[in-house]
């Protein structure tokens, strides 16, 4: 029984991984040579936020600070900042994720609202703080909204295709003991 849930968590954190790598790489793609004028959502981090408030165990700190690492260095941004913030952010959602698992939908979005917000704020003041150029302001606010806007979208994917649901009290960890 314990080789069965060893081998759904490691599938889990592989699909994971294939899923921020394609995510990665659609983002990459120049589909528009035209330049925008608002910005749109960050689909890698309402995943990884929606993975982690699900199901911790299929999404360890060591990817999440690797998978963000690579997205740092392709989209072209100070590597390992981000990176380190997505790290702390999901590392204090997974503290959450317990405790909000008994709660609604909308106190899980009201989390991740505050952990990215919180995320954007620190991005943006290191980055002040390094005077390095950086998007404008309302930019930001465009792309933090839009991404939290999508969360509930990304949410209902991860659930009904992925099968990533909230843990139930009587599932089991990756040890086989009760959650």
């Amino acid at each position: 029984m314990a080789e069965g849930v060893a081998a759904r968590i490691w599938g889990m954190r592989g699909m994971f991984l294939a899923l921020a790598l394609v995510l990665i790489f659609i983002k990459l793609l120049p589909l528009d040579f035209q330049p925008r004028v608002w910005a749109g959502p960050d689909l890698l981090v309402a995943l990884t936020f929606a993975w982690v408030l699900r199901r911790p165990e299929f999404v360890p700190a060591l990817t999440v600070g690797l998978v963000f690492l690579l997205a740092d260095l392709l989209f072209l941004r100070p590597p390992g900042l981000f990176a380190a913030l997505m790290v702390l952010g999901t590392q204090t959602l997974k503290t959450r994720a317990r405790n909000l698992r008994d709660q609604s939908f909308l106190m899980e979005w009201l989390a991740v609202a505050g952990v990215f917000l919180s995320l954007s704020l620190a991005n943006r003041l290191v980055l002040a703080v390094l005077m390095i150029p950086q998007a404008p302001l309302g930019l930001t606010i465009i792309h933090v909204a839009m991404t939290l806007i999508c969360y509930p979208l990304v949410v209902m994917i991860t659930q009904l295709v992925f099968g990533v649901r909230k843990a139930a009290p009587g599932d089991l960890d990756r040890l086989g003991q009760r959650i």
